[in-house]
């Protein structure tokens, strides 16, 4: 198993910046991928970005791609998730997660949540 710890989380203002961490811990030498998603109020959750976890290579969805990236510290077993320019939309729960090889993020974590207001 796999835990998984996010933080950063906050109240800020349109504009502002906003770094997330989640600290993974357990069976961190089977990590692929690392993911970041998020859930607005009354919305499905929807991916927002991931890291593989051996080789670096990352994606981040198109409507927040030049706002927010992502990266990870392997020695801390800790990714990021830093966001910039935030916008009202941006709102939401935010979650990390982590796929072990079997194609789907199996372990996740309990969220943070992210505020902006105009």
């Amino acid at each position: 198993q796999v835990q998984l710890v996010e933080s950063g989380g906050g109240l800020v203002q349109a504009g502002d910046s906003l770094r997330l961490s989640c600290a993974a811990s357990g069976r961190t030498f089977s990590i692929v991928l690392m993911g970041w998603f998020r859930q607005a109020p009354g919305k499905e959750r929807e991916f927002v970005a991931h890291i593989s976890w051996s080789g670096g290579t990352t994606y981040v969805r198109d409507s927040v791609k030049g706002r927010f990236s992502i990266s990870g510290d392997n020695a801390k077993n800790t990714v990021y998730l830093q966001m910039n320019s935030l916008k009202p939309e941006d709102t939401a729960v935010y979650y990390c997660a982590t796929d072990l090889g079997k194609g789907k993020y199996e372990y996740w974590g309990q969220g943070t949540q992210v505020t902006v207001s105009s």
